[in-house]
C-alpha cells in the first residue's frame, strides 16, 4: 500500500494498517521479535483485508550501524514475518519532517504562546531540574525555557547559542485539551495529563536531527497507519504523538493502540541491544531456527502453553490481543531455564 491509496476495502470496511519500525542500530534481539510477531500478527489476523508496511527508523544517524538494516529485513524474511509495499527509510524523509515542523511553529496555544519554542537546556540542565520518573525514562521537562521573554529567546538565537525546539503543551492541568485519553487493546482505557505527565517534549534536537516524537507521528499519518503496537514504556510516548498528530492533521482517522508486556531477562533488566540481549545473529549461529525463535515469542505473547516450535502461520490460529490483555504483567526470560528440546536443537 503506497501514500494516497484508500485504507478502506471493497466491503466498507477499514483497513488495518500496521508497521514494522525497527531502528537500524544492531541485531534484532528477541524482544524485538516479540514486538514484530505481535504487530504482524495483528494485521495477518484481518486475512488478505490487513496492510503491514516496514519502516526502517533510521532518523538518529549517529546510533545507526552499517548494514543493520539488510539484517533486519533478512532475519525478518527467515521468520516469515512479511510486509508489503516498499520500505520507507526514515533518513530519506527529511523534507516531510522540515515541512511539518514549519507547519506547528505556525500555530499557538490558546492564549497566545507558541507551540514551538526554543530550549536552551542542556541535559544536565533538565535532569536537576525535574522531578524522578516512573521508571520508563521520560522526563517531564520543567518548563525552564518556555516562560524566556522574546527579547532574551532574540538575544540568545542571535549569539547562536545551542538549542533545541520543544512542543509545548498546556500549561495548566484542568485545561479542556490537558487530558489525553485513549483505549489500549491490552491495557484499556489510558490517560495522561499532559502538562503533569508528559510535558514540553523536543521536536527537533540541538543537533539539529528531529526527534523521534515527530518523526514517527509524521511517518505514522503519511502511511496511512492506524494500528500501533510496541512496548508499554511508550505508552506516555504515545499522548505526546496523538497531541503532534491533532495539530497536525485534526480530523485524522483514530488508531488502535497495543501496548505489549515487555521483556526482561534474567537480570531484571529490559531486553535492549546495550545490555547484549540475545539477539538474532547469536540465535542462527547457535543453531535456532525460525520456529523456535517464533515458538518462544509465542510463548511469551501467551499463544502457547509452552515454548515449542511453531510458524508465523500457525500462531495465527490461535491469535487475540484478550490473550495478552488478560495477563499484562511483563515476562521475564531465561533462555538457559527454558526445556532445551522444546526451544532449540540438540547441538
Amino acid at each position: 500500500m503506497h501514500k494516497g491509496e484508500p485504507r478502506v476495502d471493497q466491503a466498507g470496511q477499514t483497513k488495518v494498517v500496521g508497521r514494522l519500525a525497527p531502528s537500524p542500530t544492531g541485531r534484532m534481539h528477541l524482544g524485538n521479535i516479540y514486538a514484530c510477531l505481535a504487530a504482524w500478527l495483528g494485521v495477518r489476523s484481518q486475512g488478505h483485508g490487513g496492510v503491514l508496511r516496514l519502516r526502517i527508523e533510521d532518523i538518529d544517524t549517529p546510533r545507526v550501524v552499517k548494514d543493520a538494516d539488510c539484517w533486519i529485513m533478512d532475519d525478518l524474511a527467515w521468520l516469515g514475518l512479511d510486509w508489503d509495499g516498499e520500505v520507507v527509510y526514515q533518513s530519506q524523509r527529511a523534507d516531510a519532517y522540515t515541512q511539518a515542523l514549519n507547519q506547528l511553529e505556525s500555530q499557538q496555544l490558546v492564549g497566545g504562546q507558541p507551540l514551538i519554542y526554543p530550549c536552551f537546556c542542556s541535559r544536565a540542565d533538565i535532569r536537576a531540574a525535574s522531578a524522578p520518573n516512573e521508571g520508563d525514562g521520560f522526563i517531564v521537562y520543567p518548563g525552564t525555557c518556555r516562560g524566556l521573554s522574546p527579547q532574551v529567546v532574540s538575544e540568545r538565537l542571535a549569539r547562536a547559542q545551542r538549542h533545541s525546539l520543544r512542543i509545548a503543551v498546556p500549561d495548566q492541568p484542568d485545561e479542556p485539551d490537558a487530558i489525553c485519553r485513549f483505549d489500549d487493546l491490552i491495557f484499556g482505557p489510558q490517560s495522561f495529563n499532559l502538562p503533569r505527565q508528559v510535558g514540553d517534549v523536543v521536536v527537533k534536537r540541538s543537533d539539529g536531527l528531529v526527534s523521534y516524537q515527530l518523526a514517527v507521528t509524521v511517518d505514522d499519518l503519511a502511511m496511512g497507519i492506524n494500528q500501533i503496537v510496541r512496548g508499554r514504556d511508550l505508552l506516555r510516548s504515545t499522548a505526546i504523538q496523538m497531541w503532534i498528530r491533532n495539530h497536525l492533521q485534526p480530523q485524522a482517522p483514530r488508531v488502535q493502540y497495543a501496548h505489549l508486556p515487555l521483556i526482561d531477562g534474567v537480570d531484571g533488566r529490559r531486553m535492549s541491544k546495550r545490555f547484549g540481549s540475545p539477539d538474532l545473529g547469536s540465535l542462527r549461529r547457535d543453531g535456532w531456527s525460525s520456529r523456535q525463535v517464533l515458538g518462544v515469542c509465542g510463548w511469551l505473547l501467551g499463544l502457547l502453553d509452552r515454548p515449542r516450535p511453531a510458524s508465523a502461520q500457525e500462531l495465527l490460529d490461535g491469535f487475540t490481543w484478550n490473550t495478552l490483555a488478560a495477563d499484562r504483567r511483563d515476562r521475564q526470560l531465561d533462555l538457559s531455564g527454558l526445556n532445551v528440546s522444546d526451544t532449540k536443537p540438540s547441538l
